[in-house]
């Protein structure tokens, strides 16, 4: 069973990791804030739109905590960074799925939970990775935004 509209791969987080990536790369619901209404901002069908990311929260199956990606800003390792936030690259046929780190604050207090101010200034890394959508079980979008400058 598919939750995209577009796609119906059996796998529903990777469907609707599809059809971000394809509404981010075109830049072409009764809540206010879900994946439908933030690919609905980003295309500018609510009102006329300079943004171009749906921020994406993935959570892992089994333990259902939100997934944390790590990249390097460098070739020296020394600059490591971390974020639950990530914006859809790309998503291939095999549900793998190239995702950016964007750059938030995170919560020292518990590095498994997202806190409400992390969200709040979200900005593109430059700094993608490769995920399995299918070690996936949810996926949370947040407001869409304008995080490459």
């Amino acid at each position: 069973m598919s939750c995209g509209k577009k796609f119906d791969s059996g796998n529903c987080v990777a469907d609707i990791l599809r059809e971000i990536a394809d509404a981010q790369s075109d830049l072409v619901s009764d809540c206010i804030t879900s994946c439908e209404q933030s690919i609905a901002d980003l295309l500018g069908d609510t009102a006329p739109s300079n943004l171009d990311t749906v921020p994406v929260i993935l959570y892992c199956k089994g333990d259902c905590k939100p997934f944390k990606g790590f990249g390097a800003e460098s070739r020296e390792f020394c600059d490591v960074v971390a974020s639950f936030f990530f914006r859809v690259k790309s998503v291939d046929k095999d549900n793998c799925a190239v995702v950016e780190l964007l750059r938030a604050d995170v919560d020292d207090k518990d590095p498994h939970s997202p806190t409400k101010q992390d969200a709040c200034a979200l900005e593109a890394t430059g700094i993608c990775i490769t995920v399995d959508l299918d070690c996936f079980c949810h996926v949370t979008c947040l407001p869409a935004i304008n995080a490459l400058g």
